[in-house]
C-alpha cells in the first residue's frame, strides 16, 4: 500500500484539516507550491485538498514540478480535480504564465534538503535557494501575489557558539563559508536576505518559517538525513547504523506538525517574520533517537564510520535546537513527541 493511502496517514491529513485556523483566507483563492512531491509539500497539498473536500474551500493547488509522470504517481487522487492542476516548471528558469492572472499565495518549498545531495549537487543545492527563490519571487510580484512564504531551515543558524541552549529567531551562529556543506546553509541565509530585499523594494508580503529536521511517511526514499535512514533500516528490520558517537542534541518534527506550523506562519504570522517549527518534546540527541528507532522496529544500533562523500554532506552542529515560542504565541502546538512520530511513520511505511 501506498503510504498517502494508508489510514493512520489519512488520519494525519485529516487532522490538519480540522484545525482552527483562519481558513477562509484562502476562500476562492489559489496556491502555488514548488517542491509539491517532496517530504512537506505532499503532505500540504494533500491537507488543503481534504479542506476543499471537508469543508468546500474551493482552494484551486498548483503543483510545481519537473517530472509530470511523478506528479501524476503521487497525486492521482486529486488530478480529476478542477481544484488542482499541474504546473511543469524548473525552478532555476523564469516561469512565464500569463495566463494565470492574479495568484494568491506562493510558497517556496523546493530545495536539496540532504547530505548527499549537498555534496553531489553543490551547484544545484545553492541555485535553487537562491536563483529559484528569486525566479519565484519575480513571478509573485508580476502576478499580484498577497503573501509569498519562503521556507528556510534551521541550518541558517550556523553552529551553536555555546552561549545558548536553544535558537531564536534573532540567533546567528558561526559558519565556514569556504566550505561544500556551507552552500546550502549560505544559499537559504541569501534566500531569506532576498525576501527582505523584495518586501522592502517592491511591497511584498513575506513571511519565514524555519523548519527544523522533518520526517514523516512522506519522506522520498533517496533522503540521506539521518534520520531518515534510520527509519529505513527499521522499516527493512536491519541494524540502525550510527556514524558518530551520536551525541548531536538536534530539534525534529513529525510532518503533521511541521506542515501545521506552515499553516499557521502562512495564515496569521507577521510580514518579514521569522518563525522557528520545532517542540522541545522532540528534542533529543542522536543516539537516543537512533535507539527510540530500533525499539520501536525490533532492531539494534550498530556504530559504522562515515565514508568521505558522506562527511562532506554532514553539518558540523553538535546542539541545534529551536525556540518556537514565537510561534506558539500565534496558537501553534505541536500535536506529537518524537515516539509517537516514530511510530507513526515506521506503521505507515511498513503499509
Amino acid at each position: 500500500m501506498k503510504a498517502f493511502k494508508n489510514e493512520l496517514y489519512l488520519e494525519d491529513i485529516k487532522y490538519i484539516s480540522d484545525l482552527d485556523l483562519p481558513w477562509e483566507k484562502l476562500k476562492n483563492k489559489s496556491v502555488f507550491i514548488s517542491g509539491a512531491t517532496g517530504l512537506i509539500g505532499s503532505c500540504l497539498v494533500d491537507s488543503i485538498m481534504q479542506h476543499n473536500k471537508d469543508y468546500n474551500l474551493d482552494c484551486k493547488v498548483y503543483a510545481l514540478g519537473r517530472n509530470r509522470d511523478k506528479v501524476e504517481e503521487r497525486f492521482d487522487k486529486h488530478f480529476t480535480s478542477n481544484l488542482f492542476e499541474f504546473i511543469p516548471f524548473d525552478i532555476n528558469e523564469p516561469l512565464e504564465r500569463d495566463d494565470l492572472g492574479d495568484i494568491e499565495y506562493i510558497l517556496h518549498l523546493a530545495s536539496n534538503t540532504h547530505p548527499l545531495a549537498y555534496s553531489t549537487d553543490p551547484i544545484g543545492t545553492v541555485a535553487t535557494n537562491i536563483i529559484g527563490t528569486n525566479n519565484l519571487l519575480k513571478f509573485a510580484e508580476k502576478h499580484n501575489v498577497e503573501r509569498f512564504v519562503f521556507a528556510s531551515s534551521n541550518e541558517i543558524y550556523g553552529e551553536n557558539r555555546g552561549d545558548t541552549e536553544k535558537f531564536t529567531e534573532d540567533y546567528c551562529g558561526y559558519i565556514n563559508c569556504n566550505t561544500l556543506r556551507a552552500g546550502y546553509t549560505e544559499s537559504k541565509r541569501c534566500g531569506e536576505a532576498l525576501c527582505q530585499a523584495y518586501i522592502k523594494q517592491k511591497n511584498m508580503d513575506i513571511v519565514i518559517p524555519r523548519l527544523t529536521r522533518s520526517y514523516g511517511p512522506t519522506m522520498l526514499m533517496s533522503d540521506t538525513k539521518a534520520i531518515s535512514q534510520f527509519i529505513k533500516n527499521g522499516i527493512a528490520k536491519e541494524n540502525i547504523v550510527l556514524k558518530s558517537e551520536g551525541t548531536q542534541f538536534y530539534s525534529y518534527t513529525y510532518i503533521a506538525d511541521a506542515v501545521s506550523g506552515l499553516l499557521t506562519v502562512m495564515l496569521k504570522g507577521e510580514c518579514g517574520e521569522a518563525y522557528n517549527i520545532a517542540d522541545e518534546k522532540s528534542d533529543i540527541t542522536l543516539r537516543d533517537l537512533a535507539k527510540t528507532i530500533a525499539d520501536v522496529a525490533g532492531t539494534k544500533v550498530v556504530f559504522e564510520l562515515p565514508d568521505e562523500q558522506e562527511k562532506a554532506g554532514y553539518s558540523k552542529a553538535t546542539k541545534a535546537r529551536l525556540d518556537s515560542s514565537k510561534l506558539q504565541a500565534l496558537g501553534w502546538k505541536a500535536h506529537y513527541d518524537i515516539k509517537e512520530g516514530i511510530e507513526r511513520t515506521i506503521k505507515i511505511l511498513e503499509g
